[in-house]
């Protein structure tokens, strides 16, 4: 039974992985310039185009529905003789590589960890690094065939948890777990659970801590980077020098002033 459940979970995979029917807003990343900008620990945010894409944007209430992390040439390594590479997980493939090139066409934002020191970076990479091969479990078909409902009638306050349902293997290829562990390894805060507690002393009446507690990492999706306020977002158009007097506007435009 479990050989059954695993080439029927392999099939769903691939069926949710397919592109659903567009239209698909045209804002195509600008891969010259990223090139140029990205640094290694950068989070990639990516409005997929597949099944389940939709389903996760819904769920979210968010454009972004992927996240990849940019290791750049990583010790030298290549694929098909690029070397700006990111890792990414996915139901049907696991745990691995993909080059910037590969998300030419896609509407893409760059989130980076404020103030993370280079040490600590190569840390997150290599945490990752560490975990290509990694292929999920698929045998439990109910974690990805509720994903088959591109809008599924989930009340708002229920919708995060919802991604968490199930056994927790394609829930981690998912949900952007595997990019938290990573951050959370140094660590590093994405949306921590923040307490406070009394600090008085005899200099301070009022003084209180903060305790950061470490969310559930199947919790974390990829809105989550995009509204962290730990790091910022670094928008390719802007990074360029950007001058709007050099845009060329159609004719009727208003003219500038």
């Amino acid at each position: 039974m479990n050989r059954v459940a695993q080439r029927l979970g392999g099939a769903l995979a691939r069926y949710l992985n397919h592109p659903a029917r567009g239209p698909y807003p045209h804002l195509p990343a600008d891969l010259v310039t990223l090139r140029r900008i990205l640094r290694p620990a950068d989070v990639v945010l990516v409005e997929g185009r597949a099944r389940i894409s939709t389903a996760i944007k819904y769920l979210t209430q968010s454009t972004w529905s992927h996240v990849a992390l940019y290791v750049g040439d990583y010790a030298g390594q290549t694929l098909a003789g690029e070397s700006d590479l990111l890792v990414e997980a996915d139901t049907e493939l696991g745990v691995h590589l993909l080059s910037l090139q590969q998300l030419g066409g896609y509407h893409l934002r760059v989130c980076r960890p404020m103030g993370l020191s280079d040490s600590d970076a190569h840390r997150v990479v290599d945490y990752l690094m560490a975990r290509l091969g990694q292929r999920y479990d698929l045998k439990n078909v109910f974690d990805l065939a509720r994903y088959l409902l591109p809008t599924p009638p989930v009340p708002g306050p229920w919708r995060r948890r919802m991604l968490a349902l199930g056994s927790g293997d394609p829930t981690r290829a998912i949900c952007s777990t595997l990019v938290a562990e990573a951050f959370q390894s140094v660590p590093f805060p994405i949306l921590p659970v923040v307490h406070t507690e009394s600090a008085v002393t005899p200099e301070c009446h009022d003084c209180v801590r903060e305790i950061f507690h470490i969310r559930d990492h199947s919790l974390y999706t990829p809105r989550d980077f995009d509204v962290s306020p730990y790091f910022t977002v670094i928008k390719p158009t802007l990074a360029k020098d950007f001058d709007y007097h050099k845009l060329t506007w159609e004719a009727g435009a208003p003219p500038p002033h």
